[in-house]
C-alpha cells in the first residue's frame, strides 16, 4: 500500500487484518522482479537481480558482452529441423525475457 497518510495506511491494515490474516512485511524492497531502493533524492527501481537470475538459470552468467547480440549472417529457412525434445525450458526463458523487457526498452531489440 502507498499513501501520503500513515494513519490511513494503518487503518486499512487493521481492517484487512480483521477480515484476513495478513502480515506487514515492512518497507518494500523487492517485488515481482523489481528492486526498490529509497533515497533522499527519491525512489529508484532496477531489475539487476532479476536479470542476473535469468543469466544464472540459462547458464550464461559468465558470458562476455558482445557488440552484436545476434549473428549477422544467420539465415532462417523453412526446411524442417529437429524439434526440441523439451521446449518448456525455452518457453520459460522467453517469458522471463519478455517480462524483463517490459520495463527495459533499451534492451528490447536485442532480446
Amino acid at each position: 500500500m502507498a499513501s501520503d497518510s500513515p494513519a490511513v495506511v494503518e487503518e486499512i491494515k487493521v481492517f484487512l487484518n480483521n477480515k484476513f490474516k495478513i502480515k506487514d512485511l515492512g518497507t518494500l524492497r523487492y517485488f515481482l522482479g523489481l528492486e526498490i531502493a529509497r533515497t533522499a533524492q527519491g525512489i529508484q527501481i532496477c531489475q539487476r537481480k532479476y536479470a542476473l537470475d535469468i543469466l544464472a538459470s540459462s547458464g550464461t552468467l559468465g558470458s562476455r558482452p558482445s557488440k552484436l547480440p545476434m549473428d549477422q549472417n544467420l539465415r532462417l529457412s523453412k526446411e524442417k529441423s529437429d524439434i526440441l525434445s523439451n521446449p518448456t525450458y525455452y518457453r520459460k526463458l522467453v517469458g522471463k525475457l519478455l517480462y524483463l523487457t517490459i520495463n527495459r526498452p533499451d534492451i528490447s531489440y536485442s532480446v
